[in-house]
């Protein structure tokens, strides 16, 4: 009997093993803190309940693929385009998400978006019990609300050009609610664009640094995730738990990390390197009394070293992600580099 005969007698050939992509979970390489877990957070994200373009429950397997922890699902209060489509209400999203986020493990918060026109913009209300009690005209009764219900609140895309098309400020109305603890923390990088004046408010106000997609789009289509990944909050937390998420946040245990950079305050960014970097012994002494020594990078981060004032050798080295770096120093002055 033919191959073409035996082929005819199936009425289905199932290849879905060749075609099929595999589904996995990519391990995000960042160091612990003394006594803190780091973890990988995302809470600035959109689905169709609000602009964006997925369904909330995508949403958990995009974050659950590329090593997240904790996702915070903040649709607009305001902007609903799909409204009569998808029906609901502003918790529906989180209680859509919810079963896909316990069986992917995956720490899921209720959250919201207050948006409005400049000032004073939009606000992320995080650990919501009811999204729908922000639904109010006036956007400081919407914080009030917010504020009500224990919410950790921050200021989304400070520099956005479509609000600020200027410059960067900040108004009066955020100096007195920082004045007043309501709002706790800052975007210092959002989607595509960092904020490096509103990284220096954050720390002369010691407020939370934060740093999130903002994505709309299936994440895989607007970044790199297989070669790279999303921007995030990294949360430096006593547990793997939401309540230790709000707890860190609002002691401003945390920092931003997108592409090759990370933002925050000097103490976590100075032992995320003690922790992720390791100098080995020098191995070699050259004919002109150089040493030369091998540094491991454990994590995914890229550190860059800058030469010091007193020594130009070997100059700005960058120390890439999940690998080793050859560096070569003068053999006399090598205690005072490392």
């Amino acid at each position: 009997m033919s191959s073409v005969s035996l082929l005819a007698e199936k009425s289905v050939v199932d290849r879905s093993a060749e075609l099929k992509r595999p589904h996995h979970r990519e391990v995000v390489r960042i160091p612990d803190l003394p006594g803190y877990l780091t973890l990988k957070c995302d809470f600035h994200i959109h689905t169709m309940f609000s602009d964006g373009v997925v369904w909330p429950a995508v949403r958990v397997r995009e974050a659950w693929e590329e090593g997240l922890d904790a996702i915070a699902i903040t649709d607009h209060i305001e902007n609903q385009p799909s409204k009569a489509f998808v029906g609901g209400d502003h918790n529906s999203s989180y209680e859509t998400a919810l079963p896909e986020a316990r069986e992917k493990n995956l720490i899921l918060i209720r959250a919201g978006e207050i948006s409005r026109k400049m000032p004073p913009g939009h606000l992320n209300a995080l650990f919501l019990s009811d999204v729908n009690k922000l639904d109010l005209a006036e956007p400081e009764d919407a914080l009030e609300a917010a504020l009500a219900q224990g919410a950790f609140v921050f200021w989304n895309h400070p520099g956005w050009e479509a609000q600020q098309p200027d410059d960067t400020v900040m108004f009066p109305v955020h100096e007195r609610w920082i004045r007043e603890k309501k709002i706790h923390g800052m975007e210092v990088f959002n989607e595509k664009e960092w904020y490096p004046v509103v990284l220096q408010w954050v720390l002369d106000h010691d407020l939370a640094v934060i740093g999130n997609s903002h994505i709309h789009d299936v994440t895989e289509h607007f970044y790199d995730v297989r070669f790279g990944h999303r921007p995030m909050t990294l949360v430096f937390a006593g547990e793997r738990s939401e309540a230790a998420i709000r707890e860190a946040l609002f002691a401003g245990r945390c920092a931003a990390w997108w592409g090759d950079e990370v933002a925050g305050k000097e103490e976590y960014l100075r032992e995320l390197f003690n922790r992720a970097v390791e100098f080995g012994k020098p191995y070699f002494v050259d004919e002109d009394g150089d040493a030369w020594l091998e540094v491991r990078n454990s994590s995914d981060l890229t550190f860059v070293i800058e030469p010091l004032e007193e020594l130009s050798d070997p100059g700005k080295v960058t120390i890439y992600p999940d690998g080793i770096q050859l560096l070569r120093f003068e053999a006399e002055k090598l205690p005072q580099t490392i």
